[in-house]
């Protein structure tokens, strides 16, 4: 299914421009246009599901084809937002898959690093 205003649907029939890492059958993975680390990749399906919590089976398939990517790396964050309170911004399904490198400076949510930027800015 194409939905004519989202933006991964027009990358996927090939009306948008996108930087293509590796495509399957169902899904494709490319480089976002603000990468948080070098490697840093989208992991879409071709299928248009408003996010991860919509359609099981195909959760399921973009989260195989994440987990193949993230298997080649030493250390990466897999992940997906569902909804805008979770941060979603373009809803259609899409997980990122962020390589790490240890003290790279991105801090996480739940992370030491975010506690300590918090910190930092209410002393500011």
């Amino acid at each position: 299914m194409d939905t004519p205003t989202c933006v991964f649907c027009a990358i996927i029939a090939a009306r948008a421009p996108a930087t293509v890492v590796r495509a399957w059958p169902e899904t494709i993975a490319i480089s976002p246009r603000h990468p948080v680390t070098p490697g840093h990749v989208l992991v879409i399906p071709h299928t248009h599901v408003p996010d991860v919590g919509t359609d099981p089976w195909v959760s399921a398939r973009a989260m195989s084809r994440a987990a193949e990517l993230a298997a080649t790396l030493p250390a990466a964050n897999v992940i997906t937002s569902r909804g805008a309170a979770a941060t979603q911004t373009v809803f259609h399904l899409h997980l990122h898959v962020v390589p790490r490198v240890q003290d790279d400076g991105l801090p996480l949510p739940w992370t030491p690093q975010h506690a300590a930027r918090a910190t930092e800015g209410s002393r500011t």
